[in-house]
């Protein structure tokens, strides 16, 4: 029996320049208890695919050809309101980013009562055991607690989770979930994707994953699609496609797969993709303002260190009242101790929540500490402050965000969001000149001639992280912070990033600090990893000490939890 079927569905996208075709005859299949999962680049149409399934395409996409059927019956020509009433109902959907799927005003109670209500009429009491059962299945601590705050007061990961609840709220017999991992770290991600496994197991629930996680396919997807270009380039079983892939993409796709096994130099492009070469242009970076004119009176420790962490903590208030012995605290961060040295790439792993961007956050002085210093080039910085005194410092010091898309001013031009630090801290003497070093800029993270000219929207997800590199590289900073860089990423995209960030690094002795949750990406570009539980640095190593001999046992079970790869191709 089949649960779904696509069958030589097209996509099109009407404009006054015509159609823009975003799936080409594709067809698929979902039995009950199937998880099928759905792979390829960023614009492939994988999503698009899940959309059009579910009734959710930006108008004025649609359906041109082909059709939809659902348990034997055709879908993609019921009315809107015959669709909008299987959704949630007989199809679930988890979105990829958490952040947008959440209504910012209401709690996660309400927004969880309101689906239960509108699918299971189980009345206010039932409603809301309902409500806390899927919270606690999920696996979210204090879970009745939580049940009463908003999404801002829930990590990355724990949105995601609360995301994941709000797709199985109607009991729904298929799921497609869109990203549902990419936010995750290992733990979580092993927790969720035995939930989903579970489900498709117990209830009979049909899955459509997409994700451009092979790791992720390779431990829950009964079966794969690879999709390129708007195209099917194969289906098959997992095993087969992972071991022994037929098409010459999926081979390309595969390769670029970070390697947890040992560390490499560099990280192999997917080859397959047209004008996808490594940056071989003549533009010396040597050459370049950002190696010129820094201030070099702040003066590097004796031994190398550029950053010292001492006694750090961070609590955040969770409930207020008037009395003080009922105020609620999370301690988010624990008397945390690191330095780091000139050139050097430091790692952060551990779970969501465990207090990683927490501390960079401190570090960077968007959050000031409930105690403890951040020593930066021999001046303490903890403070929020932008006093003439401060500042030199903190141009020196530049984050590189997960989401470039909601970093970025979607209404400014690329010109003006990379210009605009520049500016601020009066680097260039003209307008002029800040405009040349712009240009310089995009030429150096890899960026087309007209980028400049172009809105954040115009360009895909790795080319707006390139672009917010180029806006940290502006102010001709020593440090890097880099926050879950490529995480929203896919493989091969990832390559190139990590790749730039590596160059970037050698030539201009650059200094990082690598939050990710990804621990292969870790092995491949730190120096040194801390492994954070709980707010608290568990273990600090060498990366390759680290991976292959593990001394805290958190570490150990993070390890145990990557995915396995042992059926990839090599």
């Amino acid at each position: 029996m089949t649960l779904l079927e696509t069958k030589n569905i097209s996509i099109g996208f009407p404009s006054r320049h015509g159609i823009f075709i975003a799936v080409k005859n594709v067809s698929l299949t979902v039995k009950p208890g199937e998880i099928l999962g759905v792979v390829g680049e960023s614009g492939a149409g994988k999503s698009t695919v899940g959309n059009a399934i579910i009734a959710l395409l930006e108008p004025p996409g649609e359906v041109i050809e082909g059709s939809v059927w659902f348990n034997g019956a055709r879908i993609d020509d019921l009315s809107a309101e015959e669709k909008r009433l299987m959704r949630g109902k007989k199809i679930g959907m988890i979105f990829q980013d958490p952040q947008t799927s959440l209504d910012p005003l209401k709690t996660i109670r309400q927004q969880l009562v309101e689906t239960i209500d509108l699918h299971l009429k189980l009345g206010k009491k039932g409603s809301n055991q309902r409500a806390l059962e899927l919270m606690e299945q999920v696996g979210i601590p204090e879970a009745s607690l939580r049940l009463d705050h908003y999404p801002h007061q829930f990590s990355g990961g724990m949105r995601q989770r609360v995301v994941i609840a709000l797709a199985l709220c109607g009991d729904p017999e298929l799921i497609i979930a869109d990203e549902p991992t990419t936010a995750l770290d290992v733990s979580v991600q092993k927790q969720i994707l035995d939930l989903m496994r579970e489900l498709c197991v117990s209830k009979n629930v049909g899955m459509i994953l997409v994700t451009h996680d092979m790791g992720v396919i390779a431990e829950v997807a009964d079966r794969v699609a690879v999709m390129y270009n708007s195209e099917l380039m194969e289906v098959g079983e997992t095993s087969q496609i992972l071991s022994n892939p037929q098409h010459e993409y999926t081979k390309s796709l595969i390769s670029a797969i970070p390697r947890p096994d040992k560390r490499v130099d560099r990280f192999p492009l997917v080859s397959y993709i047209e004008k996808v070469v490594e940056n071989e242009s003549e533009f010396n970076v040597k050459d370049h303002w950002l190696g010129q004119s820094r201030d070099f009176d702040m003066k590097v420790a004796d031994d190398g260190r550029i950053l010292e962490v001492k006694d750090l903590c961070m609590r955040f208030q969770q409930t207020n009242s008037i009395f003080k012995h009922k105020r609620r605290y999370l301690d988010a961060v624990k008397n945390v101790n690191f330095t780091i040295k000139e050139g050097e790439t430091f790692g952060i792993v551990g779970e969501s929540g465990s207090g990683k961007s927490t501390i960079a956050r401190m570090i960077t002085g968007l959050y000031t500490p409930y105690s403890g210093l951040v020593n930066f080039l021999g001046k303490e910085i903890s403070a929020i402050s932008h006093t003439p005194e401060v500042l030199p410092y903190r141009r020196q010091m530049q984050m590189v965000f997960q989401d470039p898309f909601s970093s970025l001013n979607s209404r400014m031009r690329v010109m003006n969001i990379v210009a605009e630090p520049i500016l601020f801290h009066k680097l260039a003497k003209t307008r002029e000149e800040a405009e040349h070093i712009v240009l310089d800029l995009l030429k150096l993270v890899g960026m087309s001639d007209d980028a400049y000219q172009k809105y954040p929207h115009q360009f895909s997800g790795g080319q707006r992280q390139r672009i917010s590199i180029a806006r940290a590289l502006a102010t001709r900073p020593r440090f890097l912070v880099c926050d879950e860089p490529t995480s929203a990423l896919d493989v091969s995209v990832q390559a190139q990033i990590l790749n730039l960030l590596k160059d970037l690094q050698e030539e201009l002795n650059l200094t990082m600090m690598f939050i990710s949750h990804d621990l292969p990406v870790i092995r491949q570009m730190c120096d040194r990893v801390a492994v954070m539980q709980s707010g608290r640095i568990l273990e600090l190593s060498d990366t390759e000490d680290l991976f292959i001999k593990p001394q805290s046992d958190y570490s150990k079970h993070l390890l145990s939890l990557m995915p396995n790869l042992k059926m990839i191709s090599k």
